[in-house]
């Protein structure tokens, strides 16, 4: 997990909604990771500062994923009671909600609603390319 959030940061936001604490602890990841591949770093090191769009940020949590958990990255995703993108925005906005994040004055939790459907963006077949896994094996 990534250091912009503490351990008791990411418990208070739990007791907010039916998502676990490694859902936040990911997403907080995810955001991290996004901004690193969208914005070039800077001569002090990668600004904290970077917005990232909604659709951005799904679409970085489903790279994250496949990086990490491979073929069973939506069964995690499952796990953690993210299903769909609106998942994703409802963990940012809990977030938000509890000051660990900023909205800025465009942003809208609609931003995450149908970015891409689960089942095609984390077909198996699809993440084999992505993963580096043979179709044969």
């Amino acid at each position: 997990m990534s250091d912009l959030f503490t351990t008791e940061d990411l418990q208070k936001v739990v007791q907010s909604g039916p998502y676990p604490v490694e859902a936040y602890a990911f997403v907080q990841d995810g955001l991290s990771h996004t901004a690193q591949q969208l914005h070039a770093e800077t001569a002090h090191g990668w600004e904290l500062d970077r917005h990232v769009t909604g659709q951005e940020l799904c679409m970085g949590l489903r790279d994250l994923a496949i990086q990490r958990y491979g073929m069973l990255a939506r069964t995690v995703l499952s796990c953690w009671s993210i299903h769909e993108t609106i998942d994703m925005g409802k963990i940012v906005y809990t977030m938000i909600d509890a000051g660990l994040l900023r909205q800025q004055a465009e942003d809208s939790i609609s931003d995450f609603t149908d970015v891409y459907d689960f089942r095609e963006a984390f077909d198996l077949r699809g993440m084999e390319s992505l993963i580096g896994a043979s179709k044969d094996a």
